[in-house]
This record gives structure tokens, C-alpha cells and sequence, in this order.
């Protein structure tokens, strides 16, 4: 929201200012941070020259000329959506036992099918529902999610190919049936897709992520990745947890090698007990994480072909352009129960897929009950009223609007309540610094998706005293 700003003098820098901006050490040798943390304002100063900024108070007044402006935009954003997608299970069942999944195991071995015919009455109902809320020209997205979406392929392929021209479609899969005639078939109507794989070795990748008789699945993902080569719209999840965090170097490495586009270097959530017992400390995923968004950009700089780190890329668009960014759990409200929401194969509506194995956590049912009406209920409420605000240590922190204190699911039940952090404050933290690091140097584009900025609209920029 804001360029750098140069003025001549030299000053201390820390401790907060009367007028509500306040200083947030970047760990940069050239440059802090002056930060209005409830508006998301920012502005990169240099360090030694941050007194003579203040005092000559030309940023400070353009600053509140626009503070207004600033707070409608975050109140928007934060407040005032309305759902555009939803992750849709079409099964409960999963052909892998993957040790921190949220979803809960008995679950994934013995649940249920949705039928074709169930799956396309809630196709019918989503897409009554998305026609009443959003204009003729934006199309609503359905993530096809999991447990293992691939399980019921027949009946999620004839909703694709029936509403492929009134929804955007993704598929989330462990890639274990994604064979030539499925990837033929979901690149051909344009769909998404996510794979997973948890290290570039398999005797790492195989101890989080493996079948229910204990076999690997490796192979079955690296020929998924190899047939995917040349399609932009796939990209690759890697969970960090303590059976991997020493692997994420040479697993971007791995990636890039392969001509991934993008993927997603994911924490390991904290919802489930297998989430919690793969759980990694902050100091150390963070060293880690780091390590691997550096080497994605050495090797930018090496082939001119980029690995984009998407949940970084979406921190870093979080700074440069909060109404820009793609994913929504790093915002405050998440975007559970406001922008998404998340739909059980026996119809129950949930405000994200990580509340599925919460049944306190559900709203009503979709082939029962009104959507409107479901977001309107207590178990959403209570995750879309979660605010940094009321969270004793975010109220005081200057990157709430940057971080957004996920994830509710995993404060209520790692931490004990929604007025908890998450699992990985001390990690966000760090993020955000690096972000205000890259943006210093000039070289944030190298992070993220070319075109980005397509369609935005610069509403600051300070040029220097």
C-alpha cells in the first residue's frame, strides 16, 4: 500500500508513535518498516534517515488524508463478501493414511460415497444458489476436496462436464488414480489441479504419506508430475511436519526441476491429533521455509523460470495488495463461511473442510436447509467473527492484517478457543518480515505469478520527502 520513503537525518527507530503509526523492525540493514497495523498501511523507510520522515510529517499527513479510504477497503474485505466457491467432498473416503490428515481416520476407511445422482442434485442447488448472489459474468469455483475425490471419478467427471460452463472446477488428489485418460480429461475442461507429495525422496515421502497397507504411493505421484509437464494450471502440495522439514530445499529443487509452476509448502495443521503430533516448532519451519523461498529464487535467477510459492506469494500479495490476494486464511476473519465454504458428501455444510471431522462445526445440510441461511447459523458465526482484535496476542501485533492468526479450527482445538492463536504465530511473523525484506530490495515480482498486478489499482504512493 505504499513505496519506499527517503529523508535526510538519523534516529532510533522503535517503540510506537503518537499518531498510530508504529515501527516494525524488518530485520533489513537499510530499512524498517512504519506500519498503521488496523488499516494494513505501510511504508519501507530508511532506517538512519526515519526522524527526519516523522518530523518532516509529509508521509504522516498523505498518510491521513488517505486513512479513511484505507479502513472502508480492509472493512470491505474483511466484512463484507460473499461466498465464490466451495470445497466440495464427494467422498469420505480416502485410499491413502496419510498420519496428519484432518480428517479423521475411521472416516476415510469406512465412509461414503456421494451418488451420482446426490452429486448432481448439489451441483443444482450450488448453482441456484451462486446465480442469486453473484453477477451473470463471474463464475463460482468448486474444489473438488478430500479425503480422495478420485474414489467417486465418474460422478465428479459428469458434474464437471455438466456445469463446466457455470463453475470453474479444481480437483485436490493424491494423484494415486490419476491416469492418462483422467488427466486428459480434467486438462481438457481446464480444471485445476493439486497434487500432493511430501519430499523428492521417497523413504522421507513415505512416512507421512502412504497406503492404508503401509505401500508408497511415490512412484504413482512423480507420474502424475511428469504427464502434468506444460499445463499451467496444476501445481504441487507439500505439508511440512517433522518427518520432512529437513527436506524443503532440495524439494523445491526437485519441483523446479520438473517444470512445476507452483505449489504450496503448506504447515502442517494442528486440528487433529496426528496433525498435532507431526507438528514442527516455529524456530525451525521457519529457518526451514525460508531456506526453501530463497532457493526458488536462485534458481529464478539461474534459469528465468519460476517456481511460485503460492501461500507465501498470497502473504507477500497480502502486503502489496490485500484486496488481491487469492487464498483467504491469511485474513482476519478467515475466508471460512465468508468467501468459501465447504460441503460433507452427506450434505452438511461446514465453514471450511478443515471443521469436517468437527460435527460441533456444522451448520445445517445442503439438501435440507437454505445456503443463506446456513451462514447465518452459530457454528459459522462463531468462525466468521474470529477477530485478530480479540486475540490478546495479535490485537497488539503490527502484521495482524498480514497474518490473520490461522487457523480457527486449530486454535479452538490445539489452543483451546477462538480467541487463541494458531499453531505458528512466531512463523508468520518471520514470513512477514522476509516479505518487507524482498519488497526493500526491489525483488518481490521474482516471487510471485507474472501478471499479479493485472486489474489492480494503485491507491498510495509517497515518493520520499
Amino acid at each position: 500500500m505504499s513505496l519506499l520513503a527517503d529523508a535526510k537525518g538519523a534516529a532510533p527507530v522503535g517503540g510506537r508513535l503518537p499518531d498510530g503509526l508504529e515501527w516494525f523492525d524488518i530485520g533489513h540493514s537499510d530499512y524498517t518498516a512504519l506500519i498503521d497495523a488496523d488499516t494494513a498501511f505501510w511504508s519501507l523507510v530508511r532506517t538512519d534517515e526515519a526522524a527526519r520522515v516523522i518530523e518532516d510529517g509529509a508521509l504522516v499527513r498523505q498518510w491521513q488524508d488517505k486513512r479513511a479510504s484505507f479502513a472502508e477497503e480492509m472493512e470491505l474485505l474483511r466484512f463484507n463478501l460473499k461466498p465464490s466457491a466451495v470445497y466440495f467432498n464427494p467422498t469420505e473416503r480416502c485410499n491413502l493414511d496419510c498420519a496428519y490428515c484432518y480428517i479423521p481416520r475411521d472416516m476415510r476407511k469406512n465412509g461414503e460415497h456421494m451418488s451420482r445422482e446426490t452429486l448432481l442434485d448439489a451441483m443444482e442447488r450450488l448453482h441456484a444458489y451462486f446465480s442469486s448472489i453473484m453477477p451473470p459474468d463471474r463464475k463460482p469455483q468448486i474444489i473438488f476436496h478430500g479425503a480422495e475425490p478420485m474414489l467417486n471419478r465418474d460422478a465428479m467427471f459428469e458434474a464437471i462436464a455438466q456445469y463446466g460452463d457455470r463453475f470453474r472446477f479444481g480437483v485436490q488428489t493424491n494423484a494415486t488414480l490419476l491416469d492418462e485418460e483422467a488427466i486428459a480429461f480434467l486438462t481438457g475442461h481446464g480444471c485445476g489441479i493439486g497434487l500432493s507429495l511430501d519430499a523428492p525422496v521417497e523413504a522421507v515421502a513415505d512416512r507421512s504419506r502412504k497406503r492404508w497397507n503401509g505401500d508408497s504411493v511415490f512412484a504413482s505421484t512423480l507420474t502424475a508430475i511428469d504427464r502434468l509437464k506444460g499445463y499451467a494450471g496444476f501445481n504441487v502440495i507439500c505439508t511440512m511436519n517433522r518427518e520432512n522439514i529437513d527436506q524443503l530445499v532440495p524439494m523445491v529443487e526437485f519441483l523446479h526441476e520438473r517444470e512445476v509452476p507452483a505449489c504450496m509448502l503448506n504447515f502442517v495443521r494442528c486440528t487433529q491429533p496426528g496433525g498435532r503430533e507431526s507438528w514442527v516448532e516455529d524456530a525451525v519451519v521457519s529457518k526451514a521455509y525460508l531456506a526453501a523461498l530463497d532457493r526458488t529464487h536462485e534458481l529464478f535467477r539461474a534459469t528465468g523460470r519460476k517456481l511460485v510459492v503460492a501461500n507465501f506469494a498470497n502473504i507477500l500479495i497480502s502486503i502489496l495488495a490485500p484486496t488481491a490476494r487469492r487464498l483467504m486464511c491469511d485474513i482476519s476473519p478467515c475466508g471460512g463461511g465468508r468467501s468459501f465454504f465447504a460441503l460433507a458428501p452427506d450434505g452438511t455444510l461446514y465453514p471450511c473442510s478443515e471443521f469436517i471431522g468437527l460435527p460441533d462445526f456444522a451448520g445445517g445440510n445442503l439438501f435440507i436447509d437454505k445456503i443463506e441461511d446456513v451462514l447465518e447459523t452459530p457454528p459459522f458465526k462463531l468462525v466468521t467473527g474470529r477477530k485478530v482484535e480479540d486475540i490478546a496476542e495479535c490485537a497488539v501485533c503490527p502484521v495482524r492484517h498480514f497474518c490473520g492468526s490461522p487457523c480457527p479450527a486449530e486454535a479452538f482445538e490445539a489452543n483451546g478457543g477462538m480467541d487463541k492463536i494458531g499453531a505458528y504465530c512466531d512463523a508468520y511473523l518471520d514470513q512477514a518480515k522476509y516479505a518487507f525484506r524482498l519488497i526493500a530490495d526491489g525483488i518481490e515480482a521474482d516471487y510471485l505469478w507474472d501478471g499479479w498486478d493485472d486489474g489492480t489499482e494503485t491507491t498510495f504512493g509517497f515518493g520520499g520527502c
